[in-house]
């Protein structure tokens, strides 16, 4: 039997729209603030006590500066992928966060706004990425830089959980987080 892969989940350092409010989703061009960077070059040091094999990316700008931070620390070149990418909120992205709670039905896994991915989809990319990542992994632990919704996807797949499972906690900005995969 195989062992199961150990992933190290780095949500992305504060972003400018993090700081402002503003739901981001896909939107790809949202830079890290000050506050951001200093908590991307902390997660750095905590991956590189915990030495990873590989590090992966999310193409998103925000990921990417974190992993910028991550590859410095582990002396690791980075990949991206789109699989890595926050959920999308298509329509919804750039208006104010505060406001999505009398728009958007959190009961619904299968809802979606107009343009954006429901989180049964986000699940399913998710799944299906860390199905492949497991049948060929690049190394025994894996760093992945993603998003908030992205990490909590990724714990339910490895729970064996659904869509509508999902862990209600979203992981800190900066925050690394261990899960062991086996699918």
């Amino acid at each position: 039997m195989a062992r199961p892969l150990t992933l190290l989940l780095v949500r992305h350092g504060q972003s400018a729209w993090n700081a402002a409010g503003l739901m981001q989703g896909q939107t790809a061009h949202v830079p890290l603030t000050e506050l951001g960077h200093a908590q991307a070059s902390a997660a750095a040091g905590e991956l590189r006590a915990l030495r990873p094999g590989a590090l992966v990316s999310s193409d998103l700008r925000r990921a990417v500066q974190t992993a910028e931070h991550c590859a410095r620390a582990t002396g690791l070149p980075f990949t991206t992928t789109a699989a890595l990418r926050e959920q999308g909120y298509g329509s919804l992205e750039g208006r104010p966060s505060r406001e999505l709670w009398d728009v958007v039905d959190w009961t619904d896994p299968h809802w979606a706004a107009d343009g954006g991915e429901s989180l049964a989809e986000l699940h399913g990319r998710v799944a299906a990425y860390l199905g492949a990542l497991c049948a060929e992994p690049p190394a025994d632990v894996v760093a992945l830089v993603t998003h908030g919704d992205t990490i909590r996807a990724a714990q339910a797949v490895a729970a064996g959980l659904g869509p509508g499972a999902l862990p209600a906690l979203t992981p800190h900005n900066g925050s690394v987080t261990r899960l062991e995969v086996d699918l």
